[in-house]
Order: structure tokens, then C-alpha cells, then sequence
């Protein structure tokens, strides 16, 4: 999620911005921050010899790992420590909608993989997408998903309203958006038979809302090594990876 990429949006974005501004004395600094640490970001690639299984990690900055203060503690990262044979092959970018990840999985072409990961949506909220438009994203995205993957995994970014980069009362906003775009992942994934992995929480529940400084990277707005590991947990638990990961473990 890069902000020095969002779109400019009349009259909404401008209001959204300008509440951001008044609310916290810091904001400017942390758009530089988020700016930042996604030039630093780099996406995992893991290629070990005669992988059993392959993974394609496609998406946005969160796919990439921005936040994490190395590669290696990504998402991406921490599957390929937990797994060492599990071939991963990431073409998330930084600053990518639902929309960017038709193109990055039409750029496939007829590469095959036992699994695909799709993690996106943050920016489509924050950008201020058209909803209904997101939502034949989402459908287009899991459709070539499908055709290239055995097994899909949709996982958008959580609540974004709960990032400490947004202040009331654009965070009620941002909340109240990032639950319609669920609706629409977790109907498109029941729709075409995917797995949802669901990281949005109620503020009250929500583990980087109540543990601010150790889940959230610097600029309030990814995770950080410690964030990531808490997705990587969820992500195993609800779609029940470790069976079906088992082969790419060292033996």
C-alpha cells in the first residue's frame, strides 16, 4: 500500500486527506515513512532444487513484505523458514489493486502451481475504489487464480480502519469500506469454491489495534516482522496448510 501512488480522487480523497492532516501532527511523516519502506521492500523468491510443491504469491505491498525488516520476515519469508523445498515464485508489487493482480496473474501464462496466495484489497479501500468495480476484480482475479493453481488462498489485508496511520473519523470510514470489500472476497471464495482467510476484526479484537507498536510497522500502516507472523499463523489455521505443505518440509 503506497501512498506517494494513490490516484488523485476529487473532493473525497482531498476531504479524507485533510482529516488526516488536521488529526495527527505526524501524518506527513508517516506518508514518508510508508514511502519508505516500500522502496526497501523486496519480494521473496525461494527456488529450491526439485521443490515438490510451488506456490505463486501474487498482489500487493502486504504480498511483497512492506513493513518487515527483511525479506525473510515476510509472509513469503516465514513460508519458505517453515518450509525450505516449498518453491515460492512472488510477483506482488507495491501499490497494486484487485484490478494490477489480473495482470500479474495473466503474466502467468501457462506456468502451473500447486497453490496461489492472493493478498490484496488494501489499496482498493484506501483509494477510495468504486466498490462494485472491486468486486469484478475480485471475481476476474480468482477465475485466473483458479486456472493456474490447484488450490487458491484469498487473503486480504485486514481492517484497515484499525491502522494507526488513520484517525477518526476517516477510520470508521476506512473500517466500514474494508468490510464491504470482505464481503465481496469471502462471496467470491464460497462462489468459486476458494479458500478465505479472513484477517478483519472488530477494533475490540483486532490484535494490531490492541498490541499497536509490536503488530504495526513504523509508518502505521503494514505489518511489522512481529504483524506478519500473526497472518502467517492465521494463514496456516484457516486453511489448514500444514497437511497439505508437509512434502516441502526437509526430511
Amino acid at each position: 500500500m503506497r501512498p506517494s501512488s494513490w490516484p488523485v480522487v476529487p473532493t473525497l480523497l482531498v476531504a479524507v486527506a485533510a482529516v488526516v492532516l488536521v488529526t495527527s501532527g505526524c501524518a506527513a511523516w508517516r506518508v514518508g515513512k510508508a514511502s519508505e519502506l516500500a522502496k526497501r521492500s523486496e519480494p521473496l523468491q525461494h527456488a529450491p532444487a526439485n521443490a515438490p510443491l510451488r506456490l505463486l504469491i501474487v498482489g500487493d505491498s502486504t504480498g511483497v513484505g512492506t513493513g518487515a525488516s527483511s525479506p525473510q520476515n515476510s509472509l513469503a519469508g516465514l513460508l519458505a523458514q517453515a518450509y525450505p523445498r516449498l518453491h515460492i515464485d512472488n510477483r506482488a508489487r507495491d501499490g497494486a489493486t484487485f484490478a494490477d493482480v489480473v495482470g500479474q496473474l495473466e503474466a502467468v501464462g501457462a506456468a502451473r502451481y500447486d497453490l496461489v496466495l492472493v493478498q490484496a484489497g488494501g489499496n482498493d479501500v484506501i483509494r477510495l475504489r468504486k466498490m462494485d468495480t472491486v468486486r469484478t476484480d475480485i471475481e476476474r482475479v480468482a477465475a485466473l487464480a483458479r486456472a493456474c493453481g490447484q488450490r487458491v488462498l484469498l487473503m486480504p489485508a485486514g481492517n484497515v480502519g484499525n491502522a494507526p496511520f488513520f484517525f477518526a473519523p476517516v477510520s470508521w470510514f476506512m473500517t466500514s469500506r474494508a468490510r464491504t470489500l470482505h464481503g465481496h472476497v469471502r462471496d467470491t471464495a464460497k462462489q468459486q469454491r476458494l479458500v478465505y482467510v479472513n484477517l478483519f476484526k472488530d477494533k475490540a479484537d483486532d490484535p494490531f489495534a490492541q498490541r499497536p507498536e509490536e503488530l504495526n510497522a513504523a509508518d502505521g500502516l503494514h505489518p511489522s516482522d512481529a504483524g506478519y507472523r500473526v497472518w502467517f499463523d492465521e494463514l496456516m489455521a484457516q486453511a489448514r496448510l500444514a497437511p497439505v505443505l508437509a512434502p516441502a518440509k526437509v526430511r
